[in-house]
């Protein structure tokens, strides 16, 4: 049986030699005597008491100010208190103030054992279970926090698995490695400017990148062709988006798979249904698409291509406020326009440098 603190508090001498006497054949109780409440919290401050033995009627502090002050400290007011009196209406007085069990005097030894026990063990378990749930909230919040970081390492991992996929298609293009890094990160502010919660734009940045993924598809002849498209080659091409819808299908348990595949079928329509591969218009287009539209020409625009150089920043807005109402969303497209500085923040921190590697120039390399 575990060692049982107890504290007992009377003023007779008596009545505390009486209650050594009752635990003397019982070795696992070590016994604290107190002469009245002061004394009594004083060894509190040291004896570790798991029962105290209370007596009500005493000098310097008495029972009921020393069971008050008990129930008033956070830590001593956890440990049981037997109020042991002769007095019935006091007895009921302490009972309200948060005592926890009685006895009576004159007091039987052998109640006085039990009750003690008794109290010592419902204390001693409490304990055990408020270690226990002290443990279990550490052990949650340690869990918690691995899940948390196992958590956004997955998503930075699906990030940059469909950054990577995004960047197979320019490596057949004439892009460079910074339009998908760039266009997702305007894509996912024109989300957040429109009123996208914090998780669709988040999804918004992982699948975007995943708008050209068709292009692995189209022959190179076509892609990498310098010149302009003739009718036949145009329709070839347009089947990148149908390509890369086919590429991500059956991605319904896959949310980043299947935001991709709606982006890289629609991001071609227009808001006036001249677009393709449906003719889709106005709503009728996913809002995901349609914002990557916009992210995905004004970063073509105002990029360096190896067929061409970045349009001054007016010539860009110029070319998009040209498309307002017919190419794309208008509300959209306003948004974007007044909230430019945004984006140009992107565009400075992903900036292409001059070794950025085009399939071109890997081409003439190997040749």
């Amino acid at each position: 049986m575990n060692t049982i603190n107890v504290l007992a508090v009377d003023d007779e001498p008596f009545n505390l030699d009486l209650i050594e006497l009752a635990f003397l054949d019982t070795p696992h109780v070590n016994l604290t005597k107190a002469i009245h409440g002061k004394d009594a919290l004083e060894q509190l401050e040291h004896c570790n008491a798991e029962v105290i033995l209370l007596d009500l009627r005493m000098p310097v502090m008495d029972g009921l100010e020393t069971l008050e002050r008990l129930k008033k400290d956070p830590v001593l007011c956890k440990i049981p208190v037997i109020i042991v009196t002769a007095n019935s209406e006091e007895k009921y007085k302490a009972l309200k103030m948060g005592a926890n069990d009685f006895l009576s005097k004159p007091v039987d030894v052998e109640e006085l054992k039990l009750r003690t026990f008794n109290q010592a063990a419902l204390y001693q378990t409490q304990k055990k279970l408020e270690e226990m749930n002290k443990n279990l909230d550490s052990l949650v919040a340690q869990r918690t926090n691995e899940l948390t970081l196992a958590l956004a390492n997955a998503k930075e991992t699906e990030y940059e698995i469909s950054l990577r996929l995004g960047r197979a298609s320019e490596y057949r293009d004439l892009e460079t490695g910074m339009h998908i890094k760039r266009m997702s990160r305007y894509s996912a502010m024109l989300g957040k400017l429109w009123g996208m919660s914090e998780e669709e734009e988040e999804l918004l940045l992982y699948s975007s990148p995943l708008h050209d993924i068709g292009k692995i598809g189209i022959p190179d002849a076509i892609l990498l062709k310098p010149g302009k498209l003739d009718e036949s080659e145009f329709k070839l091409m347009k089947e990148h988006t149908t390509i890369g819808g086919l590429m991500l299908e059956d991605g319904e348990r896959y949310p980043i798979i299947k935001s991709g595949q709606i982006i890289a079928l629609q991001h071609h329509e227009k808001y006036d249904g001249s677009g393709y591969p449906k003719g889709l218009k106005a709503e009728e287009i996913d809002i995901r698409a349609r914002i990557v539209s916009i992210a995905d020409v004004f970063d073509a625009l105002s990029s360096k291509r190896v067929y061409k150089d970045a349009f001054p920043l007016a010539k860009t807005l110029e070319i998009l406020e040209q498309g307002k109402g017919t190419h794309f969303d208008p509300e959209l497209l306003d948004i974007f326009s007044k909230n430019i500085e945004k984006f140009l923040e992107i565009q400075a921190a992903f900036p292409d440098t001059e070794d950025t590697p085009h399939i071109l120039n890997m081409l003439e390399e190997y040749r």
